[in-house]
């Protein structure tokens, strides 16, 4: 790949846009085995540029702190716990302005490369509250003035609480008022990650009990390793892995990244590397956390703080989709800073238990819940991260529907094809790209199922119809999105008919739950924007987990 130019297949194109979906798609899996996207390096250095101005604001906000001076004299205060909630109250702020999760052109985000605070400080935008009518005052699916001022006054309190001596006050603004976002459009708690640096914000809450604040965090930290590991029990994960080091840029070689897949270019499923790593990975942030947390700042601890720190750092160099790139490194500061500089303090000094011993149930609960019942809880507080096991959907648009949303949506950006097409202005070069995302779908256990759906949703004609990643669809409709198939599911639908009037059969979508931990199945939703559900049932990960990228023979088992 070039610096600026990105790298495509060479394909006689003429002839491959007449092909069928799954015809196109063939030939562009195969290079996203070997290549992955293909994004120039100046994509990449861009990212690299970003973290660094994280970094450096973050740097500023805890030489705010009195006490703490010296910028380049990081020796005298890296292990003080200012710099670690500096860290949580500055990257939650970072999160919630739309620059961390989900930024830029990796998130096929263009111009402008991101929406959050351009969508959510605008009256008529669309909101989602997460109980809908049953939480008063919070009904609706309209932005209202108070919409945008409660979210002002977020990233005010943040800025405020961030800068200076962080009385305890200050922080529990900050709760009060992300609560009552939450309350009104959960697109917004989530995109604060609240289910990392809120919770992180409660512990701040128990700094006047000695070291409770700092312990009750390592217990949070080693939650959140925890529970990412036990999402990834599944057989889900090594196309997650495959998927992601075929298109990581630190991997140059064409040949090295064949060797994730089984049988490059007949077999495209998980190689015995792939699965090595996945499964590895797995005890790896089950085993490590734990000789961290039970460490005493010895060699044990130091090892394994190299260790966690060097897989934060895999990932964060793989540049993986949705870009979680800043939560990596914050991550490893709170490696550092938590675990090496605070090695001396352990579960054995609390003095009032109670408060964390709450606190770690209700994360464990809601961990619990979302692995069981994942139709109830996002994967982002359930810490199912990176587990290839998501909520995903695919939109299948036709006729006057894209124009219709183009007329009745307040929206922050173009949808992704349309900013392809303002860029570049080469069909070509949309539809290449396109069909790219198709191509890393069809890598991930879901994709084979999505594809196979996107037939039985749109019947014969299903080839007329342009299919959009519902990611995509919410990241325009909703100035936000992050791997959370529930964005994007039947609310979604509704809010976008009652704007744009669509005709039957002119916006049609598949709906594909995420698994739930102790079933084999996956259940499905089709569902025309008109007229409602159209069919449900479900798929077993046996048979998706057999098939090949392009595959469409998924068996489907109809309930109603």
């Amino acid at each position: 790949m070039g610096f600026l130019q990105p790298s495509h297949p060479d394909l006689d194109l003429p002839a491959w846009r007449r092909g069928t979906r799954q015809e196109r798609m063939k030939p562009l899996v195969r290079h996203f085995c070997e290549v992955g996207f293909g994004s120039p390096d100046a994509v990449t250095l861009v990212y690299v540029l970003k973290i660094a101005l994280y970094l450096l604001v973050g740097w500023l906000f805890v030489l705010s702190t009195p006490g703490i001076d010296g910028f380049t004299e990081v020796g005298r205060w890296w292990d003080s716990p200012a710099v670690f909630y500096k860290f949580v109250l500055w990257t939650m702020l970072f999160e919630v302005l739309g620059l961390g999760c989900g930024f830029g052109p990796l998130n096929l985000r263009m111009t402008p490369p991101l929406g959050s605070f351009l969508y959510w400080l605008r009256p008529g935008t669309i909101r989602l509250a997460p109980w809908g009518t049953r939480v008063p005052l919070t009904g609706g699916d309209t932005r209202a003035v108070v919409d945008v001022v409660l979210y002002a006054a977020l990233l005010v309190s943040l800025a405020v609480a961030a800068w200076g001596a962080l009385p305890r006050w200050q922080v529990l603004v900050v709760l009060v008022v992300l609560a009552m976002v939450g309350l009104r459009d959960k697109v917004i708690f989530l995109a604060a990650r609240s289910e990392v640096y809120g919770t992180l914000a409660v512990t701040y809450l128990f700094i006047n009990s000695g070291v409770d604040a700092f312990v009750a965090a390592q217990l949070v930290m080693v939650a959140i390793w925890w529970g990412a590991a036990t999402s990834k029990v599944n057989r889900h994960f090594p196309f997650v892995v495959a998927a992601m080091e075929s298109n990581s840029p630190v991997w140059r070689s064409k040949r090295i990244k064949r060797r994730f897949h089984r049988d490059f270019p007949d077999d495209l499923r998980p190689s015995g590397l792939s699965r090595a790593l996945a499964h590895g990975g797995t005890v790896f942030e089950y085993v490590v956390p734990l000789l961290l947390l039970l460490g005493d700042g010895g060699v044990v601890t130091n090892v394994a703080a190299v260790g966690m720190l060097l897989f934060h750092f895999h990932i964060l160099s793989s540049l993986p989709m949705g870009v979680p790139l800043e939560w990596n490194v914050f991550m490893m500061i709170g490696i550092v800073n938590l675990f090496v500089g605070g090695a001396g303090v352990g579960v054995t000094d609390l003095t009032d238990p109670v408060p964390v011993v709450l606190l770690m149930t209700v994360v464990a609960a809601v961990v619990l819940l979302g692995n069981l019942r994942p139709d109830l809880v996002s994967f982002l507080p359930a810490m199912r991260y990176y587990a290839g096991n998501w909520d995903t959907s695919m939109w299948c648009f036709r006729g006057d529907a894209l124009d219709k949303m183009d007329a009745h949506l307040v929206k922050a950006s173009l949808m992704p094809h349309q900013q392809l097409e303002k860029m570049y202005g080469d069909e070509d070069v949309v539809a290449m790209t396109m069909n790219l995302g198709y191509a890393f779908r069809g890598m991930h256990t879901h994709g084979r199922a999505l594809f196979a759906l996107v037939e039985r949703a749109c019947g014969p004609e299903h080839e007329d119809y342009l299919v959009i990643d519902g990611e995509m669809v919410a990241g325009t409709a909703l100035g936000w999105n992050f791997g959370d198939g529930h964005l994007h599911d039947e609310r979604l639908v509704a809010a976008l008919q009652r704007r744009c009037h669509f005709e039957p059969g002119e916006v049609r979508v598949v709906m594909l739950e995420a698994q739930p931990f102790h079933k084999t199945t996956q259940r499905y939703r089709l569902v025309d924007a008109a007229t409602g559900e159209l069919e449900r049932g479900y798929v077993e990960v046996a048979d998706m987990v057999s098939r090949q990228p392009t595959d469409l023979d998924i068996p489907v088992h109809v309930t109603s």
